[in-house]
């Protein structure tokens, strides 16, 4: 199976990816992630302003199938959450990379997303699960 895994974006083994910009970023989970939750039914997300280190949890996605921690990819702060997400989080299926995005913040260090995979090795690393 092919999945649509856009060049541009870095991409995390628990399947978030980030989409860097300067000092800033988008953030929210790759087409492979919302294809193997299935119907997604309700995403939280933390209040702008917050931050987080690399690595660490800032939120929740839940399916009808389960419920998945969102990983920080880098640290940052939090500028905006995607509102839209509240009253319909099937955006996340049906666009993860434009209208289903999770997070935008600003970014500490943006050399710390380069230990990330990119897209092939992403598409590999899919492949092989």
């Amino acid at each position: 199976m092919s999945w649509n895994t856009p060049a541009e974006m870095k991409y995390l083994r628990s399947d978030e990816y980030i989409k860097l910009e300067g000092d800033s970023a988008t953030i929210g989970i790759s087409d492979y992630a919302q294809d193997q939750l299935n119907d997604i039914v309700f995403v939280e997300l933390p209040d702008v302003g917050a931050h987080f280190d690399k690595g660490k949890s800032f939120g929740v996605v839940e399916s009808v199938k389960a419920a998945s921690d969102l990983m920080m990819p880098v640290s940052g702060t939090i500028t905006e959450i995607n509102g839209k997400l509240k009253d319909t989080p099937e955006l996340v299926n049906s666009s993860p990379y434009s209208d289903g995005w999770f997070i935008r913040i600003t970014v500490d260090n943006p050399a710390e997303a380069d230990d990330l995979m990119d897209a092939a090795a992403y598409a590999k690393y899919c492949e092989s699960r």
